[in-house]
């Protein structure tokens, strides 16, 4: 039987700029806690902050054409553009939620990345062999509600391709 389990990992603080990820993990999750084979999904926010990606909140606008490669649609203080990452999203995921004063977080400058380095730290320091996937909030146009999304994994692979197989009815899978 196939099972998957989702555990919520409590006590991690406020994040800052040059904060060891790792090891903040590792110490909330308790000792033994994480083990190999184990995914670890990570809000971007805690990377972005860890990685400095934070800025004055004074211009979010700015901010947002600044990280958008591409325009495609504004409307009052919203922006719906595509990100150098390719994500098409409101306001190029520049976001002010949760994060002190008046500052806004931007998304990682490459979220495969950050997942590459944060799942070498957590091998280095506690020798478990761990997927990342660094995810943001993306809202879904004309439907309500929000959505989390995979922006960056490492040591996993995010999709399973199965052109050349068949469905349930038997039909091909193209």
């Amino acid at each position: 039987m196939d099972e998957i389990r989702i555990i919520g990992v409590r006590g991690i603080p406020e994040i800052g700029e040059g904060d060891d990820l790792a090891t903040l993990i590792v110490e909330a999750s308790g000792e033994g806690a994480i083990h190999s084979d184990d995914i670890i999904v990570v809000a971007h926010k805690a990377v972005s902050k860890a990685e400095g990606r934070v800025v004055p909140g004074s211009d979010r606008r700015g901010a947002a054409l600044a990280e958008s490669a591409r325009i495609l649609r504004r409307q009052g203080e919203m922006v719906i553009s595509e990100t150098r990452h390719g994500f098409v999203c409101a306001n190029a995921g520049v976001d002010a939620s949760n994060v002190e004063g008046d500052n806004v977080v931007l998304l990682p400058l490459d979220p495969d990345l950050s997942a590459r380095r944060l799942r070498a730290r957590l091998q280095h320091i506690s020798g478990v062999d761990v997927g990342i996937i660094i995810s943001d909030t993306f809202g879904r146009a004309w439907r309500i509600g929000q959505t989390n999304v995979a922006i960056g994994v490492a040591g996993l692979l995010p999709f399973v391709d199965y052109r050349g197989t068949t469905d349930a009815q038997g039909r091909d899978l193209s």
